[in-house]
């Protein structure tokens, strides 16, 4: 389903939908226009009930993301302006970093500046064997903007963060792997046995438990106290605990221990 020109739906039986930026000629490029595009498609999407994840992903094999819209953003020429660009784009990522149910970036291709700060905003990472990840701002003479450094840091630590943002390191996935900056390398494309592999555990469980388990994590991420993320958790226990699928799952392992 196209909701923009440049954004493509695709709602699929298991519960998974994927959300793929469709600009292939610019190089995935996330203008004004795309960002917001994509904060209403995984608002409205990841708020259905039959929702269990959303995958994102880039159109084509070379750019997940190319980060923003050059030509756009040289019209931003002062405080106002620049606030205004950044808040606003912070706010699309803010969208998925709050979306109700797990978000996954899956890397096509290469994630870069923008668009790697899309991908830290999402909670894994699922990263094509040829594809990479780099903080490059710094060749443009600016920082990341997006909300993307503080995500960073959480994902790999201060040190790490700062060497690939000062360094404009381009990470490859085998590197993305070991450094817990990428959850798993598909190396057969997204229809192959790798996504399958990764997807299918997420996908057997009940949405309400994807729902609950995703609500303890915005908790931990947004700052909230221990005490507040416990209370977090004691909701998801009542939600999760008197739902009809916990007493059927807990019927069959008791069957299968009496056999």
């Amino acid at each position: 389903m196209q909701v923009s020109q440049d954004i493509t739906i695709d709602e699929r039986a298991d519960g998974a939908t994927w959300i793929t930026i469709d600009r292939a000629h610019k190089h995935n490029a996330l203008a004004g226009s795309v960002l917001a595009s994509l904060a209403r498609a995984v608002a409205e999407v990841g708020g259905r009930p039959a929702t269990r994840l959303l995958v994102l992903r880039g159109a084509g094999d070379r750019f997940f993301a190319a980060g923003g819209d050059l030509v756009e953003l040289s019209r931003v020429r002062d405080e106002r302006a620049t606030h205004a660009m950044a808040d606003h784009a912070r706010e699309a990522l803010d969208a998925v970093r709050q979306c109700p149910v797990p978000v996954l970036a899956y890397l096509n291709g290469d994630a870069i500046g923008g668009g790697a700060e899309l991908a830290v905003a999402c909670d894994m990472r699922l990263q094509a064997s040829h594809a990479r990840l780099g903080f490059i701002q710094a060749r443009l003479a600016i920082s990341s903007a997006w909300g993307g450094g503080p995500d960073l840091c959480q994902l790999v630590g201060g040190a790490r963060a700062m060497r690939m943002m000062a360094r404009c390191e381009m990470v490859d996935a085998a590197r993305a792997l070991e450094w817990g900056l990428a959850d798993a390398v598909i190396a057969d494309g997204p229809d192959g046995k790798d996504m399958e592999a990764f997807l299918a555990p997420m996908l057997a469980c009940p949405q309400q438990v994807l729902r609950g388990i995703k609500a303890q994590t915005i908790a931990w991420r947004t700052g909230q106290t221990y005490e507040q993320r416990r209370q977090a958790e004691r909701q998801q226990v009542l939600n999760t605990w008197l739902h009809d699928d916990h007493w059927r799952a807990s019927d069959r392992f008791l069957a299968k221990g009496s056999q």
